[in-house]
């Protein structure tokens, strides 16, 4: 239904974005912000003036994003849509019990998600 191509920023350090029209970033929150793999590939390979999105997992809600919609900006692209969800935290005293949010991203999560995608993309 979508022509989607998953790209995993760890592994990946460039690729040629120019071609999509609407670019997504997913992470995970760690220190605050999204992963450095991810900060990193979005700063070396976001081509200028296209629409992003942002899916995110936290511990704890907040927002997270403001580093990665900095590298957004810079680029002149336009930040579309964001969603976040919980996901298992064991940073920090979190550690200590055993972490939080146990459990997430569960299945609702996925499905919102999903929903939002397809919300953004139909538009």
């Amino acid at each position: 239904m979508y022509n989607v191509k998953l790209i995993n920023a760890a592994e990946c350090k460039k690729e040629d974005l120019s071609e999509y029209d609407v670019i997504g970033f997913a992470s995970g929150i760690y220190f605050g912000k999204f992963s450095k793999e991810i900060m990193d590939f979005a700063k070396n390979n976001l081509p200028s003036k296209k629409q992003v999105f942002l899916i995110n997992t936290y511990g704890v809600k907040g927002n997270y994003t403001k580093g990665i919609e900095k590298i957004i900006t810079e680029k002149s692209c336009r930040l579309i849509g964001t969603y976040g969800c919980k996901g298992f935290d064991t940073f920090g005293p979190f550690k200590l019990i055993g972490g939080i949010a146990k459990g997430h991203p569960n299945e609702s999560d996925v499905k919102g998600a999903i929903e939002f995608f397809r919300k953004i993309v139909e538009k």
